[in-house]
Formats: structure tokens, C-alpha cells, sequence
């Protein structure tokens, strides 16, 4: 039988890595970002009473790079800045909403009833989540969205082409994450699942134990350890896994190509590309828990 979670806890997602950005929510409530600002992705410094933080991801391609940034305010409330082509910061109406979500050219939220909104691009179904209930937290890769279940069992809608959406027989999940195309679930053990496309073995995570958190980038996957050190499996091409030094870390996030960590003391350590500035978080403080 499944474990049944908690829904607020997942309010907390206070970092977030996108496709060229970062952002961090400070114990304030107010919001930092940095990197790529070319849609306006990082025009955060005027938000506030801000309780979650996600930001858009997309594969890295030189055609790609277009993101969003969205955050959950304490009201229930959703605001969102950046690129908007396909409708994906149209989110100004939504209300009750205790979860949310950011893929590319979309975003997802999960209602206090644990029903699921979503707006932006619908091109494989990856918003066909209408029909869900009784979801915790949604997570959304490129072309896939996952619902985790108050009762601890997975859905999920959107591309398949990798088996990236065949998750409807896990179960006791604790949270579940969405890269490019693999999907990535914590089980209520500390141990690790993963389907979908693993060319990078960014999927191979059957061997990690006493594991917390789980986030997925685009070609690689992290793991946050109970004593607060890391694990990285997946692409290194821009030594977005070389975590392995780290620790008193209590948050991680996964962008496309670049890790980031919050530590205990509310400061962020960042590897991985940094083309536009997305890892130069060494400065922030004040970072929420």
C-alpha cells in the first residue's frame, strides 16, 4: 500500500534551474534570479510574498533556450514572467493552488482540492491533466507531465517515446521529478527509480541509498543524501555532476545542463554551464529552507 503524502510539502521548491537561468526565493518572500533574461525570465526583483519557485527547462539545442519563470504566492496565488508564446505565464486567474510546475512552454499547477490546471503547449498531450485527482505534485519535463498521487502511486500524460511515462506501477513515492525525457521518483525507502531515455545512464539510480531529494536535468540526474552530500549520474559534458565535494546541502534543483544546491546557511554552490551567468549564485544569501 502506498504512503500517503502530504501535500504541503511541496510548497518549499525555494530554488529552481531553468534552461539558461536560476532562481532563488529568499526567506523574505521576495525573489533573485540570474542568467539569460532575453524574455524577461529573470524580472523577478518586484515579486513578493512568494512561498515557491520554478522556473522552464528545455533540452540544450541551438534552437532551444526560450524559458519562463513562475511562482506560487502565499494566497494560492500564481504570477509568471518570460516567454509566453504558447500561453504558458497565462496564469494570472488561477487560484487555490498549492503546487506548481514549469516544463517548456508550459506550466502546471495542483489544486488544494488536488485537481490539476494547466496551461501553454498541448502539441503530444502534455496538458491533458484535467481528469486528475487526488495529486500531491506535479512535475513537467519537455513533453511529459507526472502527477504524484496522495496515495504514493504515479501518472503520467505527454510524449512516450522513451518509456518516460510509464510509471503507473510505482508506488510508496515520496517526489517525483521530469527531465528531457526520463522521469525520476523517490521512493519513502531513500531509493531511487528512473524511466525513459538513459543514453547518458541518467537513469542509473537503482544503487543509491538514504536518499532525500531527486532532481532531474536534461541529460543527468542528482540525488540529495540524507547526511547532506551529493550523488550525480548522466551527462557531464559541462560538469553539471560534479557535486561529489559538496555538503550541508538541503535543496538541490536541476537545470539543463547545470546543478544547483542550497546549503544549510541559506548560500548556493552552482556547477555546470554557465554561458549566461546561470551558476553565479555565489553571492545569494538569506536563501529560504
Amino acid at each position: 500500500m502506498g504512503g500517503v503524502i502530504e501535500t504541503k510539502q511541496f510548497r518549499t521548491s525555494t530554488i529552481a534551474a531553468g534552461r539558461r537561468h536560476t532562481v532563488g526565493l529568499r526567506s523574505d518572500g521576495t525573489v533573485t534570479a540570474v542568467g539569460d533574461n532575453k524574455y524577461g525570465q529573470c524580472n523577478v526583483s518586484d515579486w513578493c510574498d512568494i512561498v515557491a519557485v520554478v522556473a522552464g527547462n528545455v533540452h540544450m539545442a541551438t534552437n532551444t533556450g526560450n524559458a519562463h519563470t513562475v511562482a506560487l504566492q502565499s494566497n494560492g496565488t500564481v504570477i509568471a514572467t518570460g516567454w509566453n508564446k504558447h500561453d504558458q505565464c497565462n496564469v494570472s486567474k488561477w487560484h487555490d493552488i498549492v503546487s506548481v510546475s514549469a516544463g517548456w512552454c508550459r506550466t502546471v499547477g495542483v489544486k488544494s482540492d488536488g485537481t490539476v490546471v494547466a496551461v501553454g503547449r498541448n502539441n503530444e498531450g502534455e496538458c491533458n491533466v484535467s481528469s486528475w485527482h487526488n495529486i500531491a505534485a506535479v512535475t513537467a519535463g519537455d513533453w511529459h507531465t507526472v502527477g504524484l498521487k496522495l496515495d504514493g502511486t504515479v501518472t503520467a500524460v505527454g510524449n512516450n517515446k522513451y518509456n518516460q511515462c510509464s510509471v503507473n506501477e510505482w508506488s510508496d513515492i515520496l517526489a517525483v521529478s521530469a527531465g528531457y525525457l526520463h522521469t525520476v521518483g523517490l521512493r519513502l525507502d531513500g531509493t531511487v527509480v528512473a524511466v525513459g531515455r538513459n543514453n547518458e545512464g541518467e537513469c542509473d539510480v537503482s544503487g543509491w541509498r538514504d536518499i532525500v531529494a531527486v532532481a532531474a536535468g536534461s541529460y543527468h540526474t542528482v540525488g540529495l543524501k540524507s547526511d547532506g552530500t551529493m550523488v550525480a549520474v548522466g551527462s557531464n559534458k559541462h560538469h553539471q555532476c560534479d557535486v561529489s565535494g559538496w555538503h550541508s546541502i538541503k535543496a538541490v534543483a536541476a537545470g539543463c545542463a547545470h546543478t544547483i544546491g542550497l546549503k544549510s546557511d541559506g548560500t548556493m554552490v552552482a556547477v555546470g554551464d554557465n554561458d549566461y551567468g546561470q551558476c553565479d549564485v555565489s553571492g545569494w544569501s538569506c536563501i529560504q529552507q
